[in-house]
């Protein structure tokens, strides 16, 4: 407002100045308010949030090192002990060439009988790739006359190569190189001419990786069977693209298997669908979907708790003070579980975390209180009071970790994925994807071949013979 309009309010008596000195006060309240909220959103990153690190900003601030230098250099240390490359015995090598010394350094020639009493002093082994070359073989249906009735007898291709112009090793690694390695089409199409001088095309890359989807509908129900039969299992979400359309890809990891499904949402009902069955313990962060699980069956993920806790000692004040309280006794949990994955001494780690339980439980009490200063922090305090025992389970039940990391380090690929490739164009894409992602994180979990796997699978749809399991 301008002086003249000043003066009017002042003219029209004390009544009309409170209420303007009021409704200013109210709008100074809103915009203080404002100012918080996106100071809070500005402070927003990787290190507070489960945001990845590719969304910070450039001018985000990098986790410091809580400890000063060491004074050392990089790399290797003096004294070190080293970790070279242990040899093959001799039996298992290719091909051995000896060098033999032609003469003394005092100039004399060594004779045959004298080179016949040398002896090996050391090995050293070099691995070549052998010359690639994809193999060619024509399929030729000839036609013969019969001499009786006159007729004419055509040979037929058999079932097994029928189907395509590439066998299922060279189908093996063009899958292989398009999910596991994530090549683009184009650059797996020059890969294939480069290494095995295969002649594919883009449309082939999508042919063969559409047989492969196809071949995995069995193995993948199994895996899913497989899921909803362990005892535990690590459980998250990501977001997915369906021509350009806003997806999302679940994931269920067990130890030695893992189930991606693609649905339209977070929704609670898609995770219900997920874990439909599943009678076990299911470790997940604080999603609302997961709410539906009895409590005694879930584990909340303290990492996420970690990095919610940092959020808040970011701030001031109450919420300061609360999350600086929920640092402290996340490192101390940390501390107990490192302790008891070197001891598996589980009494012990039940007795130290009966004493986090006590201290962060009148914790959570206070600050859920209604007074305006816990405003910030009452949220999740009364949320960790609503799963107070999910947040223990790990420290109850042998294989339940106290965070989601599993699960993460498992969906990293397929978020890579997604960035890399946009997501699916089409249903049947996705339900491709959803096969052939679960097979390379099964064989990744299971320390086997997702190559030798594709190739024996791929051979086998071919034949009609039955898929080999993941199970």
């Amino acid at each position: 407002m301008d002086r003249a309009e000043a003066e009017a309010i002042y003219d029209a008596g004390r009544e009309a100045v409170v209420e303007v000195l009021l409704a200013m006060d109210r709008r100074i309240a809103q915009l203080e308010a404002r100012v918080e909220q996106l100071e809070r959103q500005l402070r927003r990153s990787s290190r507070n949030s489960s945001a990845p690190p590719s969304t910070d900003p450039p001018g985000a601030a990098r986790a410091r090192r809580e400890r000063g230098p060491s004074g050392r250099g990089q790399g290797a240390q003096p004294g070190h002990e080293g970790h070279g490359r242990e040899l093959l015995p001799t039996e298992a090598v290719d091909e051995i060439v000896e060098h033999w010394p032609g003469r003394c350094a005092c100039g004399h020639l060594f004779s045959e009988r004298e080179l016949e009493r040398g002896v090996l002093v050391a090995r050293h082994q070099v691995e070549e790739l052998p010359e690639l070359a994809t193999r060619v073989i024509e399929h030729q249906l000839r036609r013969v006359r019969c001499p009786d009735c006159g007729c004419e007898a055509r040979g037929e291709l058999p079932a097994a190569v029928a189907g395509s112009a590439f066998g299922p090793r060279l189908q093996a690694a063009v899958a292989v190189l398009a999910v596991r390695n994530r090549v683009s089409r184009r650059d797996t199409v020059e890969l294939c001419e480069e290494l095995f001088g295969a002649r594919i095309a883009s449309g082939t890359v999508d042919a063969i990786l559409a047989r492969a989807g196809e071949a995995l509908a069995g193995p993948y129900e199994q895996l899913a069977d497989c899921a909803r039969r362990s005892k535990h299992l690590n459980v998250d979400e990501t977001g997915w693209r369906l021509r350009g359309q806003q997806r999302t890809l679940w994931g269920a990891f067990s130890q030695r298997h893992a189930v991606f499904r693609i649905a339209e949402s977070r929704h609670a009902d898609h995770a219900k669908t997920l874990l439909e069955g599943h009678q076990g313990i299911v470790t997940s962060d604080r999603w609302w979907a997961y709410d539906q699980l009895p409590l005694a069956r879930r584990q909340i993920c303290w990492a996420h708790l970690r990095r919610d806790f940092k959020a808040h000692a970011e701030g001031i004040g109450a919420e300061r003070e609360f999350g600086q309280a929920g640092l402290r006794i996340t490192d101390q949990l940390f501390w107990a579980w490192e302790i008891y994955q070197h001891t598996h001494d589980r009494k012990e780690l039940q007795r130290r975390i009966r004493l986090l339980r006590r201290e962060l439980k009148p914790i959570c009490r206070c600050y859920a209180g209604k007074a305006p200063r816990y405003k910030y922090c009452r949220g999740i305090a009364r949320n960790l009071l609503k799963v107070w025992p999910a947040l223990w389970t790990f420290a109850e039940k042998p294989g339940v970790e106290p965070t989601n990391n599993h699960a993460e380090r498992s969906l990293r690929g397929a978020v890579i994925y997604r960035k890399l490739s946009l997501g699916s164009q089409s249903e049947q894409g996705e339900q491709r994807i959803e096969r052939l992602l679960s097979a390379s994180i099964t064989c990744r979990l299971q320390n086997r071949s997702l190559f030798a796997y594709l190739s024996e699978l791929l051979a086998a749809h071919n034949h009609g013979n039955p898929a080999p399991t993941l199970a």
